[in-house]
């Protein structure tokens, strides 16, 4: 990235800085994470005017409680407290490596990867890939901490449901071979109507829920749990295309969350990527058991990839569509998407991206 777009993204942030992290009561401000994605796709000259309709919206940044210390778990999932939680960790930022300071707080934050329906991890994700492409300075290490923080005060933990013996035992004989395998035999909850929280406490009374949970398992190598992680964002992202009605919204989240972990990998110490794999998974498959239809679209009625382009064209084209339509998560599924299809050359995930921008409002 040239300096120019990074210094794009810098100003972006500067200003979301002095807005809050949620709107309208439970909104999550998707502002920093759709500026980074169209500077880092090319459209770094769009984002000051998307930014100057998008930012009517959101609210000024919240006061702040009382200072976080030793007893920071018990300020964990409390909204209340995000300016504290933000205090913190631009605090620890300054003075520490911010690769340090995320080695620190990822696995206490991991649990809660629920956290704002999985918007937490997903900034953050989005913070480290701006650090790692650009370089860190006060802007950058500023948004690392804006994005900790909310994970931080809107932790949640994905329901885990009963455990014992039986469910164990069940799990093993259940492992999918592919993580499209395991997304096809994940449970739906009977009833798919409220809010993201009301609809994950009700995974803890679904009987299929445990296994479908503990039956994906991380390799012990690495590398190897790199592409697991990969091929469960490429199949989350491929299945949308089919399912994506069920709640155009809420269900792109099930590819963009593990499209976060995954981009923050590389910043991780190898020991700490085995329960990224289970968090990414717990994420996706939560949001796909309490969104996704039983029946998928039929094919004719979903929308095709653009024919007799080069795959890099094609790639181009479809986010320059997504930044046309403008509405943010269209803009961060077609930034996961066009990933999925330079690594996997699958035209559905294309598609995909396609119809996020049908199923969303502009």
């Amino acid at each position: 990235m040239t300096s120019a777009a990074a210094g794009t993204l810098d100003e972006a942030y500067e200003r979301l800085h002095a807005t809050g992290p949620e709107f309208d009561g439970f909104l999550s401000n998707h502002g920093p994470m759709a500026a980074e994605a169209m500077v880092r796709g090319g459209h770094g000259d769009l984002v000051g005017p998307w930014l100057d309709g998008y930012m009517r919206r959101l609210e000024e940044f919240p006061r702040g409680v009382s200072p976080i210390g030793a007893g920071w778990r018990e300020a964990l999932g409390d909204p209340r407290r995000v300016a504290d939680w933000t205090a913190l960790f631009s605090r620890q930022a300054g003075k520490q490596p911010w690769r340090q300071v995320l080695n620190v707080w990822w696995p206490r934050l991991l649990p809660g990867v629920a956290a704002a329906a999985t918007h937490g991890v997903i900034r953050v994700g989005h913070a480290v890939r701006a650090l790692l492409a650009d370089g860190e300075d006060d802007s950058h290490l500023a948004e690392l901490a804006h994005g900790l923080a909310y994970w931080a005060a809107r932790w949640q933990a994905v329901p885990a449901g009963p455990a014992g013996a039986a469910v164990a035992a069940a799990a093993r004989k259940a492992r999918a071979a592919t993580p499209l395998q395991a997304l096809a035999a994940v449970p739906r909850i009977a009833e798919q109507s409220g809010g993201v929280g009301d609809r994950l406490a009700r995974l803890g009374d679904l009987p299929a829920w445990p296994p479908a949970l503990a039956g994906f398992s991380a390799p012990a190598d690495p590398e190897q749990i790199r592409a697991l992680l990969a091929g469960l964002v490429d199949a989350a992202t491929l299945r949308y295309l089919f399912y994506g009605h069920g709640n155009g919204i809420m269900l792109v989240h099930s590819a963009t969350a593990p499209s976060a972990v995954l981009r923050t990998l590389p910043a991780l110490d190898p020991g700490l990527w085995a329960p990224s794999l289970a968090a990414a998974w717990a994420a996706s498959s939560a949001l796909t058991a309490v969104y996704a239809p039983a029946v998928p679209a039929p094919r004719e009625q979903l929308p095709e990839p653009p024919a007799g382009e080069s795959p890099d064209q094609t790639a181009t084209d479809t986010f320059a569509r997504a930044v046309e339509h403008g509405d943010e998560h269209v803009i961060k599924f077609a930034d996961t998407a066009v990933e999925v299809f330079a690594r996997t050359g699958d035209p559905d995930a294309i598609a995909a991206a396609l119809r996020a921008a049908q199923l969303i409002e502009p």
